[in-house]
């Protein structure tokens, strides 16, 4: 049998790997606990730079990473629930954060938020519309709770910019905060309006242009809005009953057919005075025609 005979004893080779983990601490990295070294913007620091000023900035990579919003069951949620959640998320850790913040501080954020916001119309403008989506979001990360109009102008251009790359539900949601932070804020109202429209939600839509017209009666969208919806509301609801009787009906012929019967036996007219409906039976209904 081959024998190795250069093979290190136990205790050697224990002593070996002993006196190597001693020379690997010696020689490895000695600023594990620099502050240089930690997650940025997370890390105390003993003296400031002069030259560089305080920004909201550094707390955006925690702020920005966000988990996927769950329902109460585990579910993922769609994505006007989960874009409202998620922004009462965001309120309150903006609540959280400004309770101890001196009203300069405020101020300061203020500011940068509304630079952050015309860069967001630039891009708006350029056609950028995922650009300029990014930062209305950084500057309502960063434009504090109590400013609640600046807010909410930043969730209605968020919503537009949304609207383009055809993320409706999310730009409903956004609308819903820009009205709820500033309940006379037409531009958000026609906006949200348009956007229910555009998702057949002409109930609420209307609803919305009724809003503008109270408080503003000169909108001519609005009010061209309010003859109009009511008309396709009226054809569209028509159309779901056709729609509900014809399944009614084959629901009906499938339970009917093994007694010799159809719908056909049972007549329904319509009082043309109140609208509501009778069902009259037939015995013979090819009899009538």
């Amino acid at each position: 049998m081959e024998e190795f005979k250069d093979a290190s004893p136990p205790e050697k080779l224990l002593d070996q790997l002993q006196l190597s983990d001693q020379k690997s601490s010696e020689t490895g990295p000695k600023d594990t606990l620099n502050p240089q070294n930690t997650e940025r913007g997370c890390a105390p620091s003993s003296a400031k730079d002069p030259t560089t000023d305080e920004s909201f900035h550094d707390c955006h990579d925690s702020f920005e990473a966000k988990e996927p919003v769950l329902d109460d069951e585990g579910n993922l949620q769609n994505d006007e629930n989960s874009s409202r959640k998620q922004t009462e998320l965001d309120e309150e850790y903006l609540l959280e954060l400004e309770k101890d913040m001196p009203e300069e501080e405020k101020q300061k954020r203020r500011k940068e938020s509304t630079t952050l916001k015309e860069k967001g119309n630039e891009q708006f403008k350029k056609g950028d519309y995922g650009e300029a989506e990014d930062s209305y979001t950084r500057a309502l990360q960063i434009c504090p709770a109590c400013f609640q109009k600046d807010r909410a102008v930043l969730f209605s251009n968020r919503a537009a910019a949304k609207m383009k790359q055809d993320k409706m539900e999310a730009a409903l949601s956004d609308c819903s905060k820009a009205v709820e932070l500033d309940p006379n804020y037409i531009r958000a109202l026609l906006r949200r309006a348009e956007l229910y429209e555009r998702t057949e939600k002409l109930d609420e839509a209307l609803e919305d242009y009724k809003a503008i017209l109270e408080k503003d009666p000169s909108v001519h969208q609005a009010r061209e809005a309010c003859m109009r919806l009511p008309r396709q509301i009226e054809e569209r609801n028509e159309k779901l009953k056709k729609e509900m009787l014809g399944k009614l009906k084959d629901l009906g012929n499938l339970v009917l057919r093994p007694f010799g019967l159809s719908t056909e036996n049972f007549q329904i007219k319509q009082d043309s005075s109140t609208g509501s409906y009778s069902i009259n039976f037939v015995q013979n209904p090819n009899n009538n025609r």
